[in-house]
This record gives structure tokens, sequence and C-alpha cells, in this order.
């Protein structure tokens, strides 16, 4: 299985409320954080991939969710 990678600001509640289902449900994640810089690349990269342009973003395999809400969703149906 791929490990989660989770785009994220340390300081960010909705990154934490990821970390913390992550946590809960001891599904492997590697935390990235992300410049405040929205201009910055890895940050245009995250929104172009997942239509989101805001953190968190997790990105597993090939695929990117973005928003906590879905990305509890998403973890919730495979995982």
């Amino acid at each position: 299985m791929t490990k989660i990678i989770l785009y994220q600001f340390e300081t960010c509640p909705y990154c934490a409320k990821v970390r913390d289902y992550m946590s809960e449900k001891d599904i492997e994640f590697e935390k990235v954080n992300v410049s405040y810089d929205s201009t910055e690349s890895l940050r245009q990269e995250i929104k172009e991939k997942s239509g989101v342009g805001t953190v968190p973003v997790i990105k597993d395999g090939d695929k990117y969710v973005g928003d906590s809400g879905a990305i509890i969703e998403y973890l919730e149906e495979n995982y």
C-alpha cells in the first residue's frame, strides 16, 4: 500500500482534523509542510492536481484529494 502524503500547514485546524483522523485509524502518512505563499511551485502543483487552492490535500498514489471533509470521506471509503 502506498503511503499517503499530507500537504499541510502545521497550525491549520483542518489539517489537524485530517492528521488526527489518520492517526486514530492507523493510516500511515507523511506530512509535508507547504509554503503560505500560494504562488510557490509546490502549492501551484497541488492546486492543479487536486483542484483545491487550500490545504489540507492528500496524495494517495496518483490521486489527489483536497478539503478535510472530502479527504475523510475518501479515507473512510478506501482504508
